[in-house]
């Protein structure tokens, strides 16, 4: 049986893999790379281990629904980059920028959810 450090490794590897090939195919197509990258990768992965780990349908359904509700902020972060990258402004400005606006964003969807009720 596989020791829990080798199988936390084993995910690390095969995620960090997946990340680095995107990068690399953006090299080459930034089209590929972006129709990559668009895909939810990231949380079909987590949704992945989230199963084999616990096989709780619950918990994978809870945490697909919550990942629905972060996605929708998450835009403002690809609109800021392009505007600000369009517009000239420096890239690691621009990525703080961008990150810190988009966490404020989250936020705000919380405090949205939590005042209807709706549980993440």
């Amino acid at each position: 049986m596989m020791s829990q450090l080798s199988y936390t490794i084993i995910k690390v590897i095969i995620t960090s893999l997946i990340i680095v090939a995107i990068s690399e195919l953006s090299k080459r197509s930034s089209m590929v790379g972006a129709l990559l990258a668009s895909l939810p990768i990231t949380s079909t992965l987590a949704m992945l281990w989230l199963y084999v780990d616990t096989k709780d349908i619950n918990k994978l359904a809870d945490l697909a629904g919550s990942i629905l509700w972060f996605a929708i902020p998450s835009f403002v972060f690809f609109f800021s980059i392009l505007i600000l990258l369009k517009k000239g402004a420096p890239f690691y400005l621009t990525m703080g920028f961008s990150m810190s606006l988009t966490a404020g964003c989250y936020l705000l969807m919380i405090a949205i959810l939590t005042r209807y009720g709706i549980k993440l």
